[in-house]
């Protein structure tokens, strides 16, 4: 894993893809810092980071689409799976790399608050907690981002989707407002949802008789919810979109309060994509 992790981060660091990362992050989080610290004499700088958190949509896919996906394209995966390394190790040895580039920029951007503090009052608890859950907001995101990527050989679909899917996250809770709250509209969505998964599972296995036995069971189990208690499905479909929205609990701690769900919950979402990450890189390696 040690190996894979330090050539990985050289790739990085050997192109240009740090490099833009870091910059593009950095020179968001300095805009944001000048209209909401300078500009608005604000002594708030967990706000930059809520300003900043869009930023996602443009950083992650430039960090992880090429992750897996060129290694799909060029048929250098072989070689990893020839090496004696477990798939786990291959992907936590990627994941640690981009999570080093992601870190360069954060780092950096921590010695603002102690700045600003020298012309103010700054509250640095705040800020720095709220450093702690833009890190793994955007570590959750990365992890994603990894998992996409292990789908596909085109860099380009793979940016694409990742951008998609962070920002359906990111307006989840406005869109959550013109959802349908009924129980037929829920019963839809989560029959969607079921399909959904069993396409995911037929991509990752390539077993269309374990993809139907994920439909089989699960269509008819939420039917069968529904019928013995449809009551609670009136609401559900708003009430899971707001639940699932990472940067809606991210604005608990711009907001001053230090939340140990938010964190165990992104520690959850980064655990949960790297496994199938890992499921993903199991299936072509035995195929």
């Amino acid at each position: 894993m040690i190996a894979i992790f330090k050539h990985e981060l050289k790739s990085y660091f050997h192109s240009l893809t740090a490099y833009v990362f870091g910059a593009f992050l950095l020179a968001v989080v300095g805009f944001g810092a000048v209209l909401c610290n300078i500009q608005a004499a604000f002594s708030n700088f967990e706000l930059v980071f809520s300003f900043s958190s869009l930023v996602f949509v443009i950083i992650v896919p430039i960090l992880t689409m090429r992750t897996i996906a060129e290694e799909r394209r060029q048929k250098t995966d072989q070689l990893l799976y020839s090496l004696p390394v477990t798939t786990t190790e291959i992907v936590l040895g990627k994941y640690l790399a981009l999570l080093v580039v992601y870190l360069v920029p954060l780092c950096i951007i921590s010695g603002y608050p102690l700045i600003f503090s020298l012309f103010g009052d700054v509250y640095l608890l705040t800020s720095y907690g709220s450093m702690l859950a833009f890190f793994l907001l955007g570590a959750a995101f990365i992890a994603v981002g990894i998992f996409i990527s292990s789908l596909t050989e085109s860099q380009g679909f793979a940016a694409g989707v990742t951008i998609a899917l962070i920002l359906f996250n990111y307006y989840s809770v406005s869109l959550s407002e013109y959802t349908s709250s009924t129980m037929f509209g829920s019963l839809l969505a989560f029959y969607l949802m079921a399909i959904a998964a069993a396409l995911v599972v037929r991509v990752l296995t390539k077993n269309d008789t374990l993809a139907w036995g994920v439909c089989i069971v699960l269509l008819p189990g939420i039917a069968l919810l529904c019928f013995f208690n449809s009551s609670l499905f009136e609401g559900l479909l708003p009430a899971l979109m707001e639940q699932l929205s990472l940067f809606d609990r991210f604005s608990s701690f711009v907001n001053g309060v230090f939340d140990m769900t938010t964190i165990v919950y992104y520690l959850s979402v980064i655990v949960f994509f790297l496994f199938l990450s890992v499921q993903s890189l199991e299936k072509r390696r035995y195929n």
